[in-house]
């Protein structure tokens, strides 16, 4: 059983639809990058998943759910967890207290255990546990987005845009969390302008365009692509 399933998903802005029809599927166990310019919908799509954004038509199955009209609060619960896209972290709380948010559903007593295991993975987030998050780097809150999403336990964790505004230098360490993320065998959804990066950690990619998909293969049939080569490797940042 696929563990994620979108058929001909519609959202719509007013009388503008950002997502036209689109469906895909997610493995248990895959990484899947979603690729696509600016305004494509990459966004609203992840948006869409996790329960934000109301949908005009189509239906989303997870691990044989309908949450097509789930809540988002319950989609969390059934184990979906976003990194938003601009990472969004609270900042006028600590690194610890961002992460004690991100268990919400889970119970108390073993919130703390799971942080320990995102220091574990991120030891530059121990080392600022007690600082507030306003003040870390543009890394130091993606990976702080990246570990509240974990704490949450998710089956599925969708990732907006990780490396955007980063340095390579740092979007490689973050790429190297996201695989051993996805070796200890946490399903990945991808969204990400860095194509190359994206298709080096995949299984399979998605093109998306203007609210459709247009394309789809294998993250190495998508690299040798010409027409993605053209489209998008041709400008993306460079992440080892």
């Amino acid at each position: 059983m696929s563990l994620l399933v979108i058929e001909d998903l519609r959202v719509a802005y007013g009388q503008i639809e950002a997502l036209k029809g689109v469906s895909l599927t997610v493995e248990p166990g895959e990484v899947v990058a979603i690729l696509g310019a600016n305004g494509a919908g990459k966004t609203t799509l992840m948006r869409a998943i996790s329960g934000l954004l109301p949908r005009s038509g189509g239906r989303i199955g997870f691990a044989g759910t309908d949450i097509t009209r789930t809540a988002a609060d319950r989609i969390v619960r059934l184990g979906i967890a976003q990194s938003p896209e601009g990472r969004r972290v609270f900042g006028t709380l600590t690194v610890a207290e961002n992460l004690k948010l991100g268990g919400f559903t889970r119970p108390a007593g073993e919130i703390a255990g799971s942080i320990e295991t995102v220091f574990a993975m991120f030891p530059r987030l121990a080392e600022r546990r007690g600082q507030l998050a306003g003040t870390l780097s543009g890394g130091e809150q993606q990976m702080l987005a990246i570990g509240r999403a974990l704490i949450a336990r998710p089956r599925l964790l969708l990732l907006d845009e990780p490396s955007l505004g980063l340095a390579p230098i740092i979007i490689q360490g973050i790429f190297r969390s996201l695989r051993g993320i996805a070796d200890s065998g946490v399903t990945i959804l991808i969204v990400e302008q860095n194509a190359r990066a994206a298709l080096r950690l995949a299984d399979r990619g998605y093109v998306l365009e203007v609210g459709r998909i247009v394309q789809t293969d294998s993250a190495a049939g998508l690299l040798a692509s010409g027409q993605i080569r053209e489209a998008y490797l041709g400008r993306a940042a460079q992440a080892g």
